[in-house]
């Protein structure tokens, strides 16, 4: 209430100056209407101000000459010198009311009744006191213009720019010390004077604030819901124009939280809440950025509905659907066109929604993130810079060039070559997992012609379709810059959404998250993109699949999806252990399955398949490119791994079968089900079962309670009942010199492996 209260008086003094000459000049011609609405409007406005900020007194004199202006513009009175002399009274008391209340000095009311009653018609002139000078407290306003602030502040960057120019060049000769001492002096000088002229567009994030009780209340009550709001963080300051720009989207926000999120006082009741729904508006600072969260405690968002919603209204395809996971259903909110009302209401329904609420939000630099509780509510969580014309960047480097990124694009910055980041080429592309999370990867130097692509750092940037790497040299500092536009030459590229002048002085481009993906040509997943028009366009049922030129000189493909990266290993890390190929990588052993014989090479290429819980290896020649799999595939004869042919580009190519591959090297457990029977020292469980494990068998040391097993195995002279087991073979400790048919040596492995198969009718 304090800065509405200032606000108030520094508007009502700048009228006030205004409307001193109006006021002589209307004295002298009492029916210039002009002038006479020019007064109305002022002592209108100080009426309606006042009701709102209780000021009985300012408000008592400004409605009764409101009145009898009123009168005088319908004709009904004539501006005699009498009445014009009254009003301007009034108006004269107005300011010094204003100025007793900026002072906080009170001030006498006596002569007030007088000066309304002077406004009644055949009245009397009144003769009034003249009080002492009203005196002005120091604090004094004055309203400036935004584009005067604008100019101020790019007026400071050009003086630090002086500054640092002067300092290099005192820097590179000797200098007499009282220069330097002086030069030191200039630069605290400006640094403060830049951030006074930065702090002088902040504002209360209150005027932003103020409104919101009264809208929530009409409308909670337009939908006969019951709602309280809380409003905390009032006092964190923000730029005045981001006050401005955020305005709308945070009402429709707030109206939708009312509408969409909170149930009804019947449904809340059913649902076990209180009938009044809690609504929570905060603001926080945190660095340079502003948080603004809304919460509610309503229904939060049905993703699978939301799904449905953009699959009925056309919006997404039955593919990309299959492929998004929670967090990007839920990014569904913010589809054009997308609403999740069955009907147009006066509040919602019509598709124009959330989407521009972010493309607003991305607009000032912010960025809005959602946290969805099913059932419970749903946080709504906007994040903004302080101001408009300065920005956090982060400084980057790549070849000998320099560039700024928005802080706010960035998520994290990793080392390529580290335990959580992993680089994989898939085709002509490149791809970076981290921690688990595979992300499309753009190498800065490259796209510009700078680089030769060897990055050692990785920046994650989030745009609003998705996230991708960034590959770069180094990050170099992170800073608060004023950004200007660029040329239009190089805004046209895409690439920059303007230059900086950073404190060095040397001029850098500032780089645009989303234009880089764009120009790279970058495709996710979760959005209405070029890849999904292209699968809507492509034959029935087409999916992605990696061509390669496999060990025997034959060309194959594998479904994308079954391959989680290609990357090259070593020779010497394969070997051939347990009757099959291993390869020893990342401290494991992974089955791997070659067409051919890898020869003398030192090294080659491997696909790392994966069914999303085990892996294996495909020896391959070499990657050629990803291709999109026809309709129609040929059917193969016989068992193996090959699945079928399929015709791409004119010529046969293998489609291998990836649940062969699978099943072929893992080498499943069968159902065999084998009793050891316990012996004294505990040999059958120590030294035979973990064999026959690794055989296939299930193995059991008690007899099965469901039923015979399939087998038993039994020292020799030991009983067994009949009823326990199918069939038994029987072991013996020694190695008789004539052989004994009844028994087999329990380490002739051959002889026990082949009178198992014959047991269990494997063979």
């Amino acid at each position: 209430m304090d800065d509405l209260l200032q606000e108030f008086i520094a508007e009502t003094r700048e009228t006030l100056e205004a409307l001193s000459g109006e006021i002589v000049a209307w004295e002298a011609a009492p029916t210039d209407r002009t002038r006479l609405d020019a007064i109305f409007r002022f002592v209108h406005t100080v009426k309606g101000s006042c009701g709102f900020l209780d000021l009985p007194r300012l408000a008592r004199l400004s409605h009764a000459a409101e009145d009898v202006l009123a009168a005088v513009r319908d004709g009904q009175r004539l501006p005699d010198t009498a009445l014009v002399d009254a009003v301007l009274a009034i108006v004269d008391r107005i300011g010094e009311l204003v100025e007793a209340i900026d002072a906080g000095a009170p001030l006498d009311d006596s002569c007030e009744d007088l000066l309304i009653a002077a406004l009644a018609e055949d009245a009397r002139p009144a003769v009034v006191a003249q009080p002492a000078a009203a005196v002005r407290s120091n604090g004094r306003s004055v309203r400036l213009n935004v584009d005067l602030l604008d100019r101020m502040m790019s007026g400071m960057s050009e003086m630090v720019l002086a500054r640092n120019e002067l300092a290099r060049r005192l820097r590179d000769e000797q200098v007499d010390p009282l220069v330097e001492a002086a030069l030191e002096r200039l630069s605290l000088t400006v640094s403060d004077m830049r951030d006074t002229v930065t702090r002088t567009r902040m504002q209360r994030i209150d005027a932003l604030f103020s409104a919101l009780p009264r809208m929530v209340r009409d409308t909670a009550g337009e939908l006969g819901k019951s709602v309280a709001l809380s409003i905390d963080g009032a006092d964190v300051e923000l730029d005045r124009e981001m006050i401005e720009l955020m305005r709308d989207p945070l009402v429709h926000i707030i109206r939708n939280a009312v509408d969409h999120g909170i149930e009804t006082p019947a449904e809340r009741r059913a649902a076990g809440k209180p009938e009044t729904g809690r609504l929570l508006v905060s603001a926080r600072q945190s660095g340079n950025q502003i948080l603004v969260e809304i919460a509610d405690d309503g229904r939060g968002i049905d993703s699978d509905r939301l799904a449905a919603k953009a699959r009925a209204q056309g919006l997404v395809s039955d593919a990309a659907l299959a492929s998004m996971d929670a967090a990007a259903r839920l990014d569904l909110i913010f589809h054009a066109g997308l609403s999740s009302r069955d009907t147009v209401t006066a509040i919602s329904g019509r598709g124009v929604g959330m989407d521009v609420v972010r493309s607003n939000i991305e607009h000032i630099g912010g960025r809005i993130q959602l946290a969805n509780r099913p059932g419970q509510g749903l946080t709504i969580v906007i994040s903004v810079p302080l101001t408009l014309s300065i920005m956090s960047t982060i400084v980057v480097g790549v070849g000998d060039q320099r560039f700024a990124i928005a802080r706010q694009s960035v998520d994290e910055i990793l080392r390529i070559g580290g335990e959580t980041v992993r680089i994989d080429t898939v085709g002509d592309a490149q791809v970076a997992t981290v921690r688990g999370r595979r992300l499309p990867l753009v190498s800065l130097g490259r796209l510009l012609g700078i680089g030769t692509g060897g990055e050692t750092n990785l920046a994650i940037v989030a745009t609003r379709d998705g996230d991708y790497a960034l590959a770069i040299d180094a990050v170099i500092d992170a800073e608060e810059l004023v950004v200007k536009p660029a040329a239009p030459a190089v805004m046209a590229t895409g690439v920059y959404a303007g230059h900086t002048l950073p404190d060095s002085g040397l001029p850098m481009l500032l780089l645009d998250a989303s234009g880089i993906a764009t120009v790279a040509g970058l495709r996710f997943l979760h959005g209405i993109l070029a890849e999904e028009e292209a699968a809507a366009a492509a034959p029935a049922r087409g999916v992605l699949a990696l061509m390669f030129e496999d060990l025997d000189d034959q060309r194959r493909v594998l479904p994308l999806a079954a391959i989680d990266r290609v990357e090259t290993v070593s020779t010497a890390a394969i070997r051939r252990t347990g009757g099959q190929l291993r390869l020893a990588i990342g401290g494991h052993l992974v089955p791997l399955h070659a067409a051919a014989a890898i020869g003398e090479r030192a090294d080659l290429p491997v696909l790392r398949l994966t069914d999303g819980s085990t892996e294996i290896a495909y020896a391959i020649h070499e990657p050629v490119e990803i291709v999109q799999l026809p309709g129609e595939v040929a059917p193969a004869r016989g068992v193996g791994p090959v699945a079928g042919v399929v015709i791409i580009d004119g010529e046969q190519v293998e489609l291998l079968d990836a649940h062969a591959l699978f099943a072929g090297a893992l080498q499943p457990a069968g159902d065999r089900l084998c009793w050891l029977q316990r012996d004294a020292g505990g040999w059958m469980e120590t030294f035979l079962r973990p064999m026959l494990e690794s055989m296939g068998y299930r193995c059991v040391m008690q007899p099965p309670p469901d039923g015979p097993a399939d087998v038993a195995l039994v020292m020799d002279g030991a009983t067994i009942a009949p009823a326990a087991a199918r069939n038994v073979v029987r072991l013996r400790q020694e190695r008789p010199s004539d052989g004994d048919p009844a028994s087999i040596y329990r380490y002739d492995r051959p002889a026990l492996l082949d009178a198992l198969a014959h047991a269990v009718g494997d063979r």
